[in-house]
């Protein structure tokens, strides 16, 4: 026990035992060791304002890939590392959350569900991207799948800053065709993507166009995040009510009706005499003239 230095006079008052209790107190707390324990604020504190929880930028993608994964949606995975915990939910997102006392421990989304990687008609990673802002950049992870006798987060590291690597251990990629692309594609797909390969072999096309021809048949099947860019012009809403098209076109007649009276009246008011019939006829022998001349007659036109 640390000495402690205390006046051991008679106490006066209530006042001065509270003073010398606090003294005594504080003493001894310099010596106490502080043990850290998970905190309780995190994620689902429910008295926490809703704008200081975690909020997703991006809704995450569909699920995709091999069938057999697919019973990995809906689950999540922790793993308790240091001061961390990580939680990662296949096909949704992955998220940390420091363990501590700090007034501002973090806790934040290192990414969300948004692709798969493929190399050599294989499934080599599942990313998560557009995590939380790390500066000018989001936070993003690369969960690698690797084969084990039961499914479990197995390992995080951050190989760059902000740029998480996952390992998730799982019995469902033990068969050595599990993460195979091609027979999760339809028929449709693996048909586009045998043309290409001949058109390939037979060096019709590229490299780079293979490439492209392939990230196209992934993208139609949901396993590529689509970057195509829509240029196709909005079409015209057309109004197929055959009885509000008749109404506005006799509404139309009635107001020309209108002004063509206004206008006769205006005329005659003026004393200007005027013969709707004979206009008539006069621009219909124009249009015929006109037309003729179009049509390579060199005839020439009677003087009015």
């Amino acid at each position: 026990m640390p000495n402690v230095n205390v006046n051991f006079s008679v106490v006066r008052s209530t006042k001065d035992y509270l003073i010398l209790s606090l003294t005594v107190s504080y003493a001894f707390a310099g010596k106490m060791k502080i043990v850290e324990e998970p905190n309780t604020f995190g994620l689902n504190n429910p008295f926490m304002a809703q704008a200081n929880r975690l909020q997703p930028r991006v809704t995450p993608s569909p699920v995709s890939g091999p069938q057999h994964l697919h019973q990995l949606a809906g689950k999540c995975f922790i793993l308790m590392e240091s001061t961390y915990k990580y939680e990662f939910c296949p096909f949704h997102n992955i998220t940390q959350h420091e363990q501590t006392f700090r007034w501002n421990a973090y806790s934040g989304i290192l990414g969300i569900w948004q692709e798969w990687e493929i190399e050599n008609n294989t499934f080599t990673g599942m990313w998560m991207r557009e995590g939380d802002a790390c500066g000018t950049k989001s936070r993003e992870t690369k969960v690698i799948l690797v084969c084990s006798s039961s499914s479990k987060l197995a390992q995080v590291s951050e190989p760059s800053t902000c740029m998480y690597s996952l390992t998730f251990e799982t019995p469902l990629v033990c068969h050595p065709h599990a993460l195979l692309v091609y027979p999760t594609l339809t028929e449709t797909l693996q048909k586009e993507w045998d043309e290409a390969e001949q058109a390939h072999y037979e060096e019709l096309i590229t490299d780079q166009g293979y490439r492209n021809l392939l990230r196209d048949i992934f993208e139609d099947a949901g396993l590529f995040k689509s970057h195509r860019v829509n240029l196709d012009t909005p079409k015209p809403v057309l109004n197929l009510d055959t009885q509000n098209s008749v109404q506005t076109c006799t509404e139309d007649l009635e107001k020309q009706r209108k002004e063509i009276q206004r206008l006769q009246a205006l005329l005659t008011l003026h004393n200007i005499s005027f013969d709707p019939h004979r206009n008539a006829e006069n621009d219909q022998e124009s249009e015929t003239e006109k037309d003729n001349h179009l049509r390579g007659d060199t005839g020439t036109v009677n003087p009015l």
